[in-house]
């Protein structure tokens, strides 16, 4: 089965993610568990927590099938002292924050080397920030999300995630999201039906599919292998409608969250409705 759903607004509280994707007919979500662009939020209170999983209990929406998204501010690969401290203490406080939820998973962007540390040095880094966090928390996945290659960026290339897990010891609590915007524009050709099976024959080759634990299902604004990342409405971009259908009928894809990212979400409902008859649901 599909899981599908959208990075809903958690505005007013947490408790309010579950409430949000009900409404658009979703059975998976993403949200921020704080203010995405502040490096520090209040805790999050008891009431908030309780009220949160209650939603999710009344709509149906179980822990594997939620996505949250850390803080767009955190570099974990960031290559001064002090960008990294602060970036290590904030993705803990994310994690932290998961833990008290009752999630499972944390979805974050690798990092960035700024041009200042070698590629190597900076992979490092995120395996480092990674394996810290791991060591002070319990039962929460570290996700890794690929990137389209944007200045700096690390993540792009399907290589440079296998490296940062392979420096992660608990590899029981490291995984990967892909994001189809991100591979597209980073140069793997997803639209392409025959190019399509040798991108996830690669991923399983150098990453394994085994570490895939969600799914970033946008469309692109820009053309393979651009490095832009800029997220369009499904088939409305260079991947078209009929990348969605392929991709809806792929079993390999079933049992994780799949979250839509698309730029107008009033479109989100009807998104979700059509992903789920291309998949047969």
């Amino acid at each position: 089965m599909k899981y599908i759903g959208a990075h809903v607004s958690a505005s007013g509280g947490v408790e309010n993610a579950p409430v949000n994707a009900s409404e658009i007919g979703a059975t998976a979500f993403a949200l921020f568990t704080k203010n995405q662009r502040q490096w520090v939020a209040p805790s999050l209170s008891g009431k908030s927590i309780k009220a949160f999983q209650a939603n999710c209990e009344k709509f149906g929406f179980l822990p594997e099938y939620i996505l949250p998204h850390d803080s767009y501010l955190i570099n974990l690969g960031h290559p001064e002292t002090e960008g990294l401290e602060k970036s290590r203490v904030a993705f803990l406080d994310e994690m932290q924050r998961c833990e008290q939820l009752g999630l499972k998973l944390l979805n974050f962007h690798p990092g960035s080397h700024l041009n200042k540390i070698s590629l190597q040095d900076c992979l490092s880094r995120i395996a480092e920030s990674i394996n810290i966090a791991l060591s002070e928390t319990q039962g929460v996945t570290a996700v890794i999300e690929n990137t389209a290659g944007q200045g700096s960026n690390v993540g792009f290339s399907f290589q440079h995630l296998a490296d940062i897990i392979a420096q992660v010891e608990d590899k029981s609590r490291v995984g990967v999201c892909v994001d189809t915007c991100h591979s597209f524009t980073a140069g793997y050709n997803l639209k392409d039906a025959a190019e399509y099976e040798k991108v996830w024959s690669e991923f399983d080759e150098i990453v394994g599919l085994a570490y895939l634990k969600g799914i970033h299902l946008n469309d692109s604004k820009k053309e393979l292998a651009t490095r832009v990342d800029r997220h369009d409405n499904v088939g409305k971009g260079y991947l078209g409608l009929e990348f969605f259908k392929r991709f809806m009928a792929d079993k390999r894809f079933d049992n994780i969250p799949i979250i839509l990212e698309t730029p107008d979400e009033t479109l989100w409902k009807e998104e979700i409705a059509i992903l789920k008859e291309f998949a047969g649901e």
